[in-house]
């Protein structure tokens, strides 16, 4: 089972893109160690605040692939610099 997360970020204390990136390439490096997915940031490149990441993860059983992937979303949701304001499961 192939199972994606969309996840829309907004970064208030970032003032450029160059602080944005700063901020999701260190969330995304830190979750790309402590969990077995794959992660990139799909949309919105080119604002300041405002992010998507997607998360894909795959396994045998659909449980295991939503219990990782809410694992990745509390960890995610644990970093003080970003709010998360919108999530989407999607099975591919």
């Amino acid at each position: 089972m192939i199972l994606a997360l969309h996840i829309e970020v907004t970064i208030p204390l970032s003032q450029s893109l160059k602080d944005k990136r700063a901020v999701l390439q260190r969330i995304m490096t830190r979750t790309k160690q402590k969990f077995n997915v794959a992660i990139s940031e799909v949309d919105f490149q080119d604002q300041w605040q405002r992010s998507e990441i997607c998360i894909v993860t795959v396994a045998s059983v659909k449980l295991a692939s939503e219990r990782e992937l809410n694992n990745v979303l509390s960890f995610i949701s644990s970093f003080p610099e970003l709010e998360i304001t919108q999530t989407t499961y999607e099975w591919l």
